[in-house]
């Protein structure tokens, strides 16, 4: 966890959470689901004129109906609450009564027009002998609302078939116009101009979208767990507010610049300005996009004008970048480390020492004698294992340290290392452990054993050292970075398995063969960079003894 004196804004408490449910009718149609919404009220003090889905906040009289309800024998007392709240919001906003009479029957639309919709909701059912449907409710999200505004809810989205014999009619009050709509059509009317539908809404019609019909949405909801479950995140990118799920590349970022969720930072690539991540961590992309590089080689510098700084992974020998770099350190530059040798990475070394008044060492581990050419390395200091290396200068509070720690970490290349900075909790990972993309795994140079290992190497340092963020040579900061590796290993190892299945499936076939098999869920293009780590999983399934199983 970063230290409070290195994070960008001062503290800021979210407003607080207030619990609500919400609930998606659906029904089939020949084209597909279709879902119940409708218009929000333009007076409304949370999203004003948006379409939604019929809901509201749980009273403390949706807990005491339990009785009312039939209920699943799975159902937690919680999700029957919140399957109740939801049946009674319904009623209110939309005039559907999910309840059935004594005989099993749905209630009727004629039922329901003999109920006050603003009288108390569980006594009027209780007299008219109607028992409540909350086994027919079940959970298909939880959504945690956006830590930047004003009014907060902690929703869980639930499913429910529309009851037979029922029209929806709005009260006309908070809710208006209710329409029965597609996903995907209800997407593209929003995206059109005339749907207005907020981020949940739109992350949950995406994924409604690819159900074929209500029996396997309701199927896929049987487990009582949350498909997903979500606090968006919001930045910058192209001047106007962007949200983001946690499984989408930019939330770790801003994870780490925003943490209490105020809307600062700038998610927009750029070569021309550093990125401020921690005020003692600096990023700078170097001006080689590319398939390989995706938006560029990030250089960092860690440290302050009171301590000076450390340069990581200088990148190719870009005068322009470099220039930028030493100027973003007022020139103070204390050391140049190199996570690895490739072209991208370790060419700025030289030419960024040479800019500064006192040069500074640069270090890493030299190249093996299996790189490349265009990997020629040599530090004018090789770093060892679990090296400290610090910087230490004046703050407006006493003295200020940055300490990276060196990890060996072979297997995207023999020499690469990676680097925590140990008092804020933050991995630099070079291309060990990149965002949006696995990194190429190229023998000899690169081993897939040896990079297996390094990835154990760097969980168990995220436990030593409360790691909870990855910085890569590519794309955005990385959270939850135990849980990012975990993954990450079992995606390289999931990879592997299907290249066994394959290899057993043709053992006559080429590297050509196999890696369109194994890589058949990648775009074409990408074939050749793959078959390089098909090459190395290849060689790993091999030195197991598992290719002749």
């Amino acid at each position: 966890m970063p230290r409070p004196s290195q994070q960008l804004h001062p503290h800021r408490d979210p407003a607080p959470l207030r619990p609500a449910a919400t609930v998606l009718l659906l029904r089939d149609t020949p084209h597909g689901i279709e879902v119940l919404m409708t218009r929000r009220s333009m007076t409304a003090s949370f999203a004003p004129g948006a379409y939604v889905f019929p809901g509201g906040g749980i009273d403390a009289t949706d807990a005491q109906a339990h009785a009312q309800s039939t209920r699943r024998s799975t159902q937690s007392d919680l999700h029957l609450t919140q399957a109740i709240a939801a049946i009674r919001e319904s009623f209110e906003e939309l005039g559907v009564l999910l309840a059935r009479h004594a005989d099993g029957s749905h209630v009727t639309t004629a039922d329901i027009a003999s109920l006050d919709r603003k009288a108390p909701f569980a006594a009027q059912c209780r007299e008219r002998g109607l028992t409540l449907a909350g086994d027919e409710v079940f959970v298909l999200a939880h959504w945690v609302t956006d830590r930047d505004l004003p009014r907060r809810f902690d929703v869980p989205f639930l499913v429910a078939r529309m009851p037979e014999g029922q029209s929806p009619v709005a009260d006309e009050a908070e809710q208006f116009e209710p329409v029965w709509v597609r996903p995907a059509e209800a997407l593209a009317r929003h995206t059109a101009g005339g749907f207005f539908i907020i981020f949940p809404t739109i992350r949950t019609l995406e994924k409604l979208q690819h159900y074929p019909d209500v029996d396997a949405v309701l199927a896929a909801c049987a487990s009582e767990v949350p498909l997903w479950t979500s606090c968006p995140r919001a930045g910058l990118l192209g001047g106007k507010e962007a949200r983001y799920m946690e499984h989408e590349a930019p939330y770790g970022e801003l994870a780490l610049t925003c943490p209490d969720g105020q809307i600062v930072h700038t998610l927009d690539w750029q070569s021309a300005q550093p990125v401020a991540l921690l005020r003692n961590v600096q990023r700078l992309t170097a001006p080689n996009p590319g398939v390989m590089t995706g938006p560029g080689t990030n250089s960092y510098l860690v440290g302050d004008p009171g301590s000076g700084y450390i340069a990581i992974d200088p990148g190719p020998a870009d005068q322009e970048h470099l220039q930028r770099l030493w100027q973003a350190a007022g020139g103070d530059i204390r050391l140049i480390v190199c996570t690895h040798s490739h072209p991208d990475h370790s060419p700025g070394a030289k030419p960024l020492q040479a800019l500064c008044r006192t040069a500074p060492p640069i270090l890493g581990l030299p190249s093996a004698p299996t790189a490349r050419s265009a990997s020629a390395f040599t530090p004018d200091r090789p770093v060892k294992n679990h090296e400290l290396l610090t910087l230490t200068g004046k703050g407006p509070d006493g003295d200020v340290t940055h300490t990276l720690k060196v990890l060996h970490t072979p297997g995207h290349a023999a020499n690469h290392v990676c680097l925590v900075l140990v008092e804020d909790g933050l991995l630099f990972s070079g291309d060990h452990i990149l965002n949006g993309s696995t990194t190429v795994i190229d023998p000899p140079d690169g081993d897939m054993n040896a990079y297996l290992e390094s990835l154990d190497a760097l969980s168990a340092a995220c436990g030593e050292h409360h790691i909870e963020f990855i910085a890569p040579a590519h794309g955005y900061v990385i959270g939850e970075a135990k849980t990012a590796i975990a993954q990450l290993k079992a995606h390289r190892l999931k990879r592997e398995a299907k290249i066994l299945r394959v290899m057993q499936a043709r053992p006559d076939g080429t590297m050509d063969d196999w890696v369109a098999a194994a890589y058949d869920d990648v775009d074409p293009r990408i074939w050749p960079v793959a078959k390089r780590s098909l090459l190395a999983h290849v060689e790993r399934i091999e030195s197991l003894g598992f290719s002749n199983l």
